[in-house]
């Protein structure tokens, strides 16, 4: 990847005029993702809602888990936002990608809803809400509407929670999606590995089209990140461990050696072994720990949201497209949906962000490939997940009266 981003680099700035001819490199890999984004955003919204229906029905700890982890994906979607809009990474970068926003505005059923999104003034609600709702259940893949696509991954995705916890055949209409899943994931990760050739598509594109100063947002959209990560570890994070009565800083000094490993391998599954016997030892119940550590690294993420809606905001600023309040809030409420779909599996972070963009209908997601230069550089994604996901344990084994006080204070040397 870093050889393909170097070479489309020089070739931008030595060679621009044939640079520019290497954009077809990078919307084919759109396009190829594009065309996943409809029955992967719904197989996960379906399989995300319907797996967390069960746990609140049959456990009181699955539960108590589900409203921390929607309750800490608002905080971090609001947390991205709010960074993206104070920071503002993408100004003065100028993209010209009018064309693509038009091509995804121009769909049937998008002109509608993107007409009184775009403009607050002459929002109606009646519209916008009918225009939410498909003619029919295919109708939404037909036309490849995002947002009508989401209303009906919700509903069915409810419907099927509900009847699983009564039904052990409706369970295994959900074990079955998430097979069905795993193929379609297989076939992201096919894709994937023509992302070299995408990004150099995109970057020898971008430096050929705009120069070498491209470049620059692209770094200080990476610095926002890392500023948005840290503060929210810092200090909302903080905040929550400090009202269960635990010191933040020293957990994250006990699990060192789990994060570096997140670090070094680019995974954060490589570190749950470790992250689970640490978390049982600080006093965490073995229940606690093995119902919500696995299931935060699909529903926990906050790490992963910061990203989603600061990336979202960086394009969109990046190609000129203004976000009021009122868009700033249907971005929140889409993505609180989208960022289902970001779970730990490879490349679905990637998905959440062309899925969130569709459903904006505002921000071409043909932008989308102009994060793969910097991609490889967001360890602190991973990171504030982890540590996340190791604080919803603490949260949730205190809230259930299940932590050992005198546990934690002798594996982490303090109160």
């Amino acid at each position: 990847m870093a050889a393909a981003i170097a070479a489309g680099i020089a070739l931008g700035q030595w060679q621009p005029d044939l640079a520019v001819q290497m954009k077809p490199l990078s919307d084919g890999f759109v396009k190829l993702i594009g065309m996943l984004i409809g029955v992967i955003m719904f197989a996960l919204v379906v399989s995300g809602i319907a797996g967390m229906q069960g746990r609140a029905q049959t456990a009181k700890v699955g539960g108590k888990a589900v409203l921390y982890f929607e309750a800490m994906a608002l905080l971090s979607l609001a947390a991205g936002i709010s960074a993206a809009v104070l920071l503002e990474p993408g100004s003065g970068f100028h993209l010209d990608l009018s064309a693509t926003a038009a091509e995804a505005a121009g769909s049937t059923g998008g002109q509608m809803v993107s007409g009184y999104i775009r403009r607050a003034e002459d929002f109606r609600f009646d519209q916008f809400a009918l225009g939410l709702i498909p003619d029919s259940f295919a109708g939404a893949f037909v036309y490849n509407n995002s947002l009508q696509i989401l209303l009906v991954a919700v509903f069915f995705g409810v419907a099927l929670g509900h009847l699983s916890a009564v039904n052990p055949r409706m369970a295994q209409l959900r074990d079955f999606i998430e097979a069905i899943l795993g193929v379609l994931f297989g076939m992201v990760s096919l894709i994937l590995k023509l992302a070299p050739l995408a990004a150099f598509g995109a970057m020898a594109f971008t430096i050929g089209r705009y120069g070498p100063g491209s470049m620059l947002p692209l770094l200080r959209f990476v610095g926002a990140i890392y500023l948005a990560s840290i503060f929210f570890v810092a200090v909302v994070m903080a905040l929550v461990a400090r009202a269960v009565g635990v010191n933040l800083f020293r957990m994250i000094a006990y699990v060192r050696d789990e994060l570096l490993l997140v670090v070094f391998t680019a995974s954060s599954m490589a570190a749950l072994p470790g992250l689970i016997e640490k978390m049982e030892k600080i006093g965490c119940s073995r229940n606690v720990v093995r119902l919500v550590l696995p299931a935060g690294y699909s529903f926990n993420l906050s790490g992963t949201n910061l990203y989603l809606a600061m990336a979202t905001l960086f394009l969109a600023q990046a190609s000129g497209v203004h976000l009021g309040a009122w868009q700033l809030l249907t971005l929140l409420a889409i993505a609180m949906l989208t960022s289902k779909g970001a779970t730990s599996v490879t490349g679905s972070g990637f998905i959440a962000l062309a899925a969130t963009l569709a459903a904006l209908q505002m921000v071409p997601v043909g932008g989308i490939v102009l994060l793969l230069g910097v991609e490889r550089l967001m360890k602190c994604r991973s990171l504030t997940n982890v540590i996340g996901n190791c604080l919803a344990c603490v949260v949730i084994a205190v809230w259930e009266r299940e932590f050992d006080r005198e546990a934690m204070r002798r594996e982490l040397g303090g109160e």
